[in-house]
């Protein structure tokens, strides 16, 4: 008997751990920029208003809700993905969806974008690569 619970156990176990894995298909949880900081080493979408853009050579920074240094959220862009996200001097003013990691970098919040997948412009498209929310 001892057997048989141990082995319908094990079973609940593994079929709660299969459907709360990463290939569940939950979207992830939707926040503000003020909220981020409260969500380190998270999946979210975090969401704002770009408030400045900066391109430098290596990285490009998209500060959402207020300029640097008062931004409460970044999103980073590495050099070798800049390409794939067009002009993103067009995203200053627009409302966006960032999603991905949130890491703490000089104790501030960020996602670094890798994909435009990542990137929604939120009702409404501008001429990058990031496709526009539906």
């Amino acid at each position: 008997m001892t057997k048989i619970l141990a082995v319908g156990a094990m079973f609940t176990l593994t079929a709660v751990l299969a459907w709360a894995g990463p290939n569940n298909n939950i979207a992830p949880v939707k926040i503000g920029t003020a909220d981020a900081a409260k969500h380190y080493d998270e999946d979210l979408i975090v969401t704002g208003t770009v408030a400045q853009v900066t391109v430098r050579p290596t990285i490009v920074f998209i500060n959402l809700d207020q300029p640097f240094p008062n931004s409460p959220f970044t999103a980073v862009i590495q050099s070798q993905y800049t390409n794939d996200f067009g002009d993103v001097k067009l995203l200053k003013g627009k409302s966006v969806e960032i999603q991905g990691h949130v890491k703490k970098f000089h104790d501030k919040p960020e996602i670094a974008l890798e994909n435009t997948n990542q990137l929604i412009v939120v009702g409404g498209s501008v001429s990058t690569n990031a496709p526009a929310a539906k």
